[in-house]
């Protein structure tokens, strides 16, 4: 799967090749972003390192916690400095995680290898100087580029306003280089983003607007036209914006967005949050221009004893295995973490399941009522003598695709209006066993990280990543 031309033997980080990746070392730690904005808990948010390796004495728990300097930062997504794009570089080196700050716009950067248990603050990019320089606020996806820099999307401008969304560029020391879009035709949001090389294309996705989100979902937002449903095709790496693709309904609040890993591959795949269907993306035939079809559609559920009649199943959590035959996401309402072989990319079939929280579990006031009347709980199953509380959100896989990772904040504001529970116990982190001959997923029990135990009170895990490379960062050339 992909080619390995003649400057990218193994001489700057990652690997040649997807398939080449899923031989790599097996994960010993995990880096979690953990949150306290919004819980009422005025401390700093922190990076958590997780013992993930079961021969270790000080498995499945937290063993050292960076706390940054500024209370407020809400992290979020996070990034590499330099992935499997770098790898024909024999100067670039996996060394600084790019922690972007969705609420204050700040940008951290962690030294992982001078202790990669305990990984020190490196530098702090502020924002009042990115605003200065470029108008961006509300930072989310950060990429590396083959030549060195970093890319991130933000979400908007100081106030909130969608249309003042675009994309920053770092350079190789974190100093702020401008804007990396071209002036011109304008997309109206921006979200997550990949970029395919090989086919001179970047995808962005349009989530909404941090007017609107930060305050909380409703309805009548996504009605007033506060949230995407949008696809942004732009030249790679030459920052136009070339095309549009209107999802319609199908694809109302697009989010998480993946091309396959394979670089020749001109295909991918975008979560639509609300819809709860995953959108394929593809090149037309002739090569001129890209088209999309829904892959996969969750139905609502009837439900007595909730807000709306009918539970969407709020898809999130997007992933592919590194061999491009499995595609992993959750549905945050419903609870349950699902599995389908997509070898087939305009097929995918479901090949495994399992509820590991939701508002569906049993001892909820909510049910779901199936087509004859009959009322209907999900059964979840406790982990440790542990609860699973909230829906799950954030998944993360092993390079060998045997291990899937699950943490289950989305939001702190939307934590505190759907999962109330969340907010004031905390959140936590799982691991799934997957069976990746033909496909099935099952919960390890011995496995479980309890982000409410900690020393200065609950806190929420989100992202996660784990030194040498990860499944839902590296982009191959």
């Amino acid at each position: 799967m992909g080619e390995e031309v003649a400057c990218c033997k193994r001489t700057g980080p990652g690997y040649g090749t997807p398939l080449e990746a899923m031989s790599g070392p097996k994960e010993a730690l995990m880096y979690v972003t953990c949150v306290y904005n919004g819980t009422g808990r005025e401390k700093p948010d922190f990076l958590a390192t997780v013992d993930v390796d079961p021969n270790s004495p000080t498995y499945s728990k937290v063993i050292h916690r960076l706390s940054l300097p500024y209370i407020g930062d809400e992290l979020h997504h996070t990034g590499w400095n330099a992935c499997s794009s770098c790898h024909g570089d024999p100067s670039s080196d996996r060394r600084f995680l790019i922690l972007p700050s969705l609420l204050s716009g700040r940008i951290y950067v962690i030294d992982t290898q001078k202790n990669p248990k305990a990984p020190s603050l490196h530098k702090v990019v502020e924002p009042e100087h990115i605003i200065e320089k470029t108008g961006l606020a509300y930072p989310h996806t950060s990429h590396c580029l083959a030549n060195g820099e970093i890319m991130i999307s933000f979400l908007g401008d100081k106030d909130g306003n969608a249309q003042g969304n675009g994309f920053l560029l770092l350079d190789s020391q974190f100093n702020i280089k401008g804007r990396w879009e071209k002036p011109g035709r304008k997309a109206e949001f921006s979200y997550d983003f990949w970029y395919q090389p090989r086919h001179k294309t970047m995808i962005c996705s349009t989530f909404g607007a941090p007017s609107a989100f930060t305050q909380g979902f409703t309805l009548k937002h996504v009605e007033d036209g506060f949230y995407g449903r949008q696809l942004s095709v732009y030249d790679w790496p030459d920052g136009r914006l070339k095309q549009t693709l209107d999802l319609g309904d199908n694809g109302l609040i697009p989010g998480e967005i993946r091309f396959l890993h394979d670089p020749t591959k001109d295909t991918g795949y975008v979560e639509c949050i609300l819809s709860s269907n995953m959108v394929r993306f593809f090149k037309t035939q002739d090569g001129s221009s890209w088209s999309h079809e829904v892959a996969i559609s969750v139905k609502p559920l009837k439900v007595q004893n909730w807000i709306l009649p009918e539970m969407p199943g709020l898809i999130i959590g997007l992933l592919i295995s590194l061999d491009d035959r499995f595609l992993y996401f959750v549905n945050w309402f419903h609870g349950d973490v699902r599995q389908y072989n997509i070898e087939d990319p305009k097929n995918p079939i479901l090949v495994g399941q399992v509820y590991v929280g939701g508002l569906l579990q049993k001892g909820s006031p909510i049910t779901a009522v199936t087509e004859d009347g009959k009322t209907w709980q999900a059964d979840v199953p406790k982990i440790q003598g542990h609860c699973l509380r909230g829906g799950p959100h954030m998944t993360q896989l092993s390079l060998d695709g045997k291990r899937l990772y699950v943490t289950n904040s989305l939001f702190s504001t939307w934590d505190r209006q759907f999962y109330p529970d969340v907010i004031e116990k905390g959140s936590h982190m799982i691991q799934i066993d997957v069976d990746i001959e033909h496909g099935g997923l099952k919960i390890n029990p011995d496995f479980f990280v309890d982000f409410g135990a900690e020393p200065d009170g609950p806190c929420l895990a989100h992202e996660m990543r784990y030194p040498g490379g990860d499944c839902t960062s590296d982009i191959w050339i």
